[in-house]
């Protein structure tokens, strides 16, 4: 398996699906577009972008809510030899204005919506955009902006694709950056077909046939495989929203569209199963979900299974890997577990002497395979530490039991040395959520009044649940190794999270530090 020296991984979609112009490839908010429609307008979108002075290798920063126009526009890109940075809608100005000035972008795609925040970031950054697409505006465009339809409509479709190579920069993504600023995450046009070879195609089973759904939002890694590169890949349907993944918006579309392939993440995954809406086993046509972002707790899983005769397949990946690398698998799922490695990756858990440790013992967790990233942007000393010769180091903790399936033990700066031994907080957090009365929850650890590390859980209940801390830790006790049950127990309305939908546990540690 391989790849020519000269490949466009946008030209090889439209390759794969011109057999497919009629039919559908995207449902969004406002309608449906064609695969046929979909080339043209990417295209148009390469013309549009050439005839405003973007030339090949420059960046152009997408900042767009979830529709068509997100496929056309970073696919347009692609096509046109331009490097698309595909950024998280929900951030600051000035985290927009950093990127900006860090990714030296000279054009930005923008939805509507979100033109006045990317405004404000334009005015703080130094760095100065030459051209701006508007798509969707909601009032009047700002002097030297375009409308990103009229631009497409103006256009002539691009002839032909830039001739780029297989291991060219394709694309950016940034890290979610829940500590320190954002790390610019390179990727090659090659690093799309690899995860669609090795993940969507074999794991995940998608075909033509099948409608997807990723509550996860595009400009996430974990989406942009979902929602653009697994589906297309193989001629699928995709459905697309631009608000947020809450449990009616998302049971809609279940009802309404009915998605076969559902991709979400344990949060999410919690909260329709406590919604008072989730419906009918037989009012949903779902085949399949996956979960990622965060390790999803088997009894969620269970649930899950029970109610809807669906199975979750959980796995990790990462932004710095584009997709998952480690997947639990439909028919040979293990609830608590990972899963094992996707074929095509390899995996190691090493101790901090950087010797792989034996079956049982928790180690850092190293992959290596064809879909790594080149490097993080202008970031030397982080890309050597991340990007070790053929590995790349996930910052992840992990044990690997005596049949291969892989367990989270949490994120290497998550876990606790409680009495000089390691203490996953994940393991603790999925045990209380066991509990009946538990929505959420969270652990960390914190220093008793002899300066020892305890762990204390927050704990988000379920609307109307009531319980009390003592019931809690017998509940964890009756279940775990007695020092691991969390000595403090604090409730909260909701848990500190990234834009993704991950816990952030260092502002509880943060929130500790100035109590």
């Amino acid at each position: 398996m391989g790849l020519p020296p000269r490949f466009n991984f946008a030209e090889h979609l439209f390759g794969l699906n011109r057999g497919r112009a009629q039919r559908t490839a995207y449902i969004d908010d406002r309608g449906s577009l064609a695969y046929g429609a979909l080339e043209d307008r990417a295209r148009r979108l390469a013309s549009a972008l050439a005839s405003a002075g973007v030339r090949r290798e420059e960046r152009v920063l997408l900042l767009m809510l979830d529709s068509s126009d997100w496929p056309v526009a970073f696919l347009g890109c692609l096509y046109a030899g331009v490097v698309p940075v595909a950024v998280n809608t929900l951030l600051t100005a000035d985290d927009y204005a950093y990127m900006l000035d860090h990714s030296r972008a000279q054009a930005a795609i923008v939805s509507g919506a979100l033109l006045g925040v990317l405004q404000d970031a334009m005015g703080r950054a130094p760095h100065e955009v030459s051209a701006l697409l508007v798509s969707q505006p909601t009032g009047p465009l700002p002097e030297g902006a375009r409308d990103f339809e009229a631009a497409l409509v103006e256009a002539t479709p691009l002839a032909v694709p830039v001739n780029t190579a297989a291991d060219d920069p394709g694309f950016w993504l940034y890290s979610s950056g829940s500590t320190g600023k954002p790390k610019g995450t390179v990727h090659t046009h090659a690093n799309l077909w690899w995860t669609a070879e090795l993940y969507g195609k074999p794991v995940l089973g998608l075909t033509e046939d099948d409608v997807c759904f990723s509550a996860a939002k595009m400009y996430f890694a974990y989406s942009l495989g979902n929602a653009l590169t697994f589906p297309l890949s193989v001629g699928a349907t995709v459905v697309l929203m631009a608000e947020r993944p809450t449990p009616d918006a998302t049971f809609r579309r279940w009802t309404q569209l009915r998605p076969t392939v559902f991709f979400g993440a344990p949060t999410g995954f919690a909260g329709m199963l406590a919604s008072p809406a989730l419906p009918a086993r037989d009012a949903v046509a779902l085949r399949m979900c996956s979960s990622a972002g965060e390790a999803l707790p088997g009894e969620i899983a269970q649930r899950f299974k029970a109610h809807f005769g669906c199975e979750i397949i959980d796995g990790i990946g990462s932004t710095e890997m584009l997709h998952i690398f480690i997947s639990n698998r439909p028919g040979d799922v293990r609830y608590g577990t990972t899963g094992k490695p996707v074929e095509g990756y390899e995996v190691e858990l090493r101790g901090e002497d950087g010797r792989p440790v034996p079956d049982g013992e928790v180690g850092d967790l190293y992959i290596r395979g064809p879909s790594a990233a080149l490097m993080y942007w202008a970031n030397r000393e982080k890309s050597r530490e991340t990007f070790q010769g053929g590995w790349t180091k996930s910052g992840d903790k992990y044990t690997r039991d005596a049949d291969g399936y892989f367990t989270y033990a949490g994120r290497s700066d998550d876990m606790l040395k409680v009495s000089g031994i390691y203490v996953s907080p994940f393991e603790v957090e999925a045990t209380l959520m066991q509990h009946p009365a538990v929505l959420e929850s969270a652990v960390i650890g914190v220093q008793d009044g002899e300066g020892l590390t305890k762990t204390k859980a927050y704990v988000v209940l379920k609307p109307g649940q009531h319980t009390d801390a003592q019931a809690l830790q017998a509940f964890v006790k009756e279940r775990l190794a007695a020092y691991k049950y969390p000595r403090f127990i604090e409730f909260i309305d909701e848990l500190p999270k990234t834009a993704t939908g991950k816990i952030q546990r260092f502002r509880l540690r943060e929130k500790e530090a100035h109590a």
